[in-house]
């Protein structure tokens, strides 16, 4: 058996959702992240950030961009003591800008080539891991690799949940206020089963 990871989204979970982040400084982190990512960190769990990426295709910004705003995450967590174990992201869209960004890719959730790759690379137990995001999307996402989902209200939540909750199929296993209750939540259950 591998290692159990604790999957986050990263625009609206860990910080701001203000639409493409096509600079370094427009990444901002919400509040309570850093507690909620060194709380994974001090756990048996794999802090591992997974993150549709789409506006390389798009053209808004380069790959390059996002692997900046990346390293200034680590850099941001890092001033509280945190850190993800792995960062992954998709760069692709289906039907947006050009070759070799515009594909019809295995990365792109909600489908499951960043998990793989993180099962694979990390040496994951995804069956006994977790996934928190902001979107219903995040949920499917989860629930297709066999993983439980936390949605949490912060970025895209609270309005999915209020505009579009009555016409899920999947529900989530659990809505949390932000990324630190979904944590909590998380490691609350880990000690009820362990």
């Amino acid at each position: 058996m591998g290692r159990r990871a604790i999957f986050l989204d990263r625009d609206g979970t860990l910080s701001e959702e203000v639409g493409y982040v096509n600079h370094v400084d427009r990444l901002r982190l919400l509040p309570r992240t850093a507690e909620a990512v060194r709380k994974i960190n001090d756990s048996d769990f794999l802090a591992v950030l997974v993150t549709n990426q789409a506006g390389v295709a798009r053209g808004y910004f380069k790959e390059e961009l996002v692997r900046r705003v990346h390293r200034r995450l680590q850099e941001m967590l890092a001033l509280d003591g945190a850190h993800l174990d792995a960062i992954y992201y998709c760069p692709h869209h289906p039907t947006a800008g050009e070759p070799p960004y515009r594909r019809n890719c295995s990365c792109r959730k909600p489908r499951a080539g960043m998990i793989e790759a993180a099962e694979r690379d990390l040496e994951i137990d995804v069956p006994h891991s977790f996934m928190v995001g902001d979107k219903h999307s995040d949920i499917v996402f989860a629930h297709a690799v066999g993983m439980k989902g936390v949605l949490v209200k912060t970025g895209y939540g609270l309005g999915e949940i209020e505009g579009w909750s009555a016409d899920w199929k999947e529900q989530p296993d659990e809505i949390s206020d932000d990324l630190l209750d979904a944590v909590d939540w998380i490691l609350s259950r880990d000690d009820e089963l362990g």
